[in-house]
């Protein structure tokens, strides 16, 4: 399937797949006129990178987890496991950094609007 089709397929513009393929997430054959042609099971690749990417990893980390998770599961070797488990502690510590500014705006808040005795 050339590239606009891989776009229909997957809701993914043109311009996000040749980004892919110049970071080696996704490839494609060429045709003798030089369009790229791209096989079925890319449809699920991108699919995959969408998700990952919605996850908050970026390409060099799906470029790393995507041989694992096409991988048969005895042949992974324990790298997808750590690189999700490293991502979920970088959320949580977003998360606890989000948590304490929030605190921190809320007390700041109920401080502005109680009225002080001086006013």
């Amino acid at each position: 399937m050339r590239i606009g089709e891989l776009a229909d397929a997957t809701g993914v513009s043109t311009r996000s797949l040749r980004y892919y393929e110049e970071q080696g997430l996704i490839r494609s054959d060429r045709t003798a006129g030089g369009w790229r042609e791209f096989d079925e099971p890319m449809v699920e690749r991108v699919v995959m990178i969408q998700h990952l990417l919605a996850a908050g990893l970026g390409s060099a980390t799906i470029g790393e987890l995507l041989p694992c998770l096409e991988a048969p599961p005895a042949e992974r070797t324990g790298v997808l496991e750590v690189l999700l488990a490293e991502g979920v502690e970088r959320l949580e510590a977003k998360r606890r950094e989000i948590d304490r500014e929030l605190e921190v705006l809320q007390a700041l808040r109920q401080d502005v609007s109680i009225p002080t005795a001086a006013s």
